[in-house]
């Protein structure tokens, strides 16, 4: 490039220079703050009110309160936990603190175990129909964008089998899809208690429809079900509308596989890749801690035959990427307890260490 005078030449290399630095610049200046929230089933030990619930978030500088069960909206009896009243109340304090705010329930699966166990437990509790019309009137109060749900557990593996629930789910789906797109909101549905593997739960949401329901995505329940829970992310990310997330510590057996829940930081199956992936893949949505900290681990007996008679469509190279995850991990029982503390004083440390230790990392990221 040739130059017509020296001024030409500086005015250029300035412009260059500044250039160059810019992207860094901007980069710091535009960079997507990470949203942060806990799930308050993590501290269900404590049986707080909402109100000292969003006093916790406060306190640790939360962007998100995930009610994900009803019962954490101040009551055990739906009728009282979502009132009109209590629920203005509980977002007017939200508000105040500037947390938003995300509800949930447990099944919406007229024909699984969780649901027919809810309504022997509160046969006021009514069709999964009215259930969803309830709880999109509370979500309207609390602006609350999606409704977290799950299907069932893992006993809903059991013959008929999984396939034959995520029909009958469905069809709940689609009888409110109008309901859910008039109001602008979504159900989330949670892969829960070893009920779906990934691939399942997508052909769930595809089926349902994504523009009424998407993933609340848990990073710990993917063990329960023998599955990478890298694996459970990449195949889920697309339909992600918030998180679950914890820990776990997996290790091989002479039987098969043990898996145990630990406090955030403290497992081996890679948190810090999955966070980081998490936040990439899934702009936007909230890292969203459910703390719960194992005792004894779970095993995983894959050698018995009887084993995998609630997995005969898994395919084998998925079941190889949660075999290779165990065996780079090392056994991780969990530590005695500290007989000078009590359950809910150990409920609250679990979770402290777990906010700060995630507090740590996404702020690196």
């Amino acid at each position: 490039m040739l130059f017509r005078s020296r001024r030409e030449f500086l005015k250029t290399l300035g412009a260059a220079a500044l250039a160059a630095s810019a992207p860094a610049a901007l980069m710091a200046q535009t960079k997507p703050k990470v949203r942060f929230g806990v799930d308050m089933f993590s501290l269900g030990a404590q049986n707080w009110t909402p109100f000292q619930q969003l006093d916790f978030a406060k306190k640790w500088n939360l962007d998100m309160v995930h009610f994900s069960e009803v019962r954490f909206l101040g009551s055990t009896k739906w009728q009282e936990a979502l009132a009109p009243d209590n629920l203005k109340k509980v977002r007017d304090k939200a508000d105040e603190y500037k947390i938003d705010l995300e509800i949930g329930m447990r099944s919406l699966c007229p024909t699984s175990s969780d649901f027919k166990r809810a309504q022997d437990a509160d046969p006021t509790l009514g069709t999964a129909d009215e259930q969803i019309t309830r709880m999109i009137a509370a979500a309207k109060i609390l602006r609350s964008p999606i409704i977290r749900c799950v299907l069932g557990t893992q006993a809903d593996r059991q013959p008929p089998g999984i396939v034959s629930h995520q029909d009958a789910f469905i069809r709940v789906m689609k009888a409110n899809r109008s309901k859910l797109l008039d109001a602008e909101i979504k159900l989330a549905v949670e892969n829960h208690a070893g009920d779906q593997q990934a691939r399942e739960l997508k052909r769930l949401i595809e089926e349902g429809g994504p523009d009424i329901v998407g993933v609340c995505l848990d990073s710990g329940n993917p063990v329960w079900t023998i599955e990478d829970p890298h694996l459970t992310l990449e195949t889920l990310a697309p339909y992600v509308l918030t998180s679950h997330m914890r820990d776990s510590a997996l290790w091989r057996t002479p039987e098969g596989i043990a898996v145990r829940w630990t406090r955030m930081g403290d497992g081996n199956m890679g948190m810090e890749d999955y966070i980081r992936t998490y936040v990439a893949k899934c702009p936007g949505k909230a890292v969203s801690l459910e703390v719960i900290v194992s005792g004894m681990p779970r095993a995983v007996n894959y050698s018995d035959p009887k084993f995998w008679s609630i997995y005969q469509t898994t395919p084998a190279w998925e079941f190889a990427r949660f075999v290779a995850l165990a065996d780079k991990g090392s056994p991780k029982p969990a530590a005695p307890p500290d007989p000078a503390m009590t359950p809910q004083q150990r409920n609250l440390a679990d979770v402290e260490a777990s906010i700060q230790w995630t507090q740590a990392f996404i702020a690196k990221l």
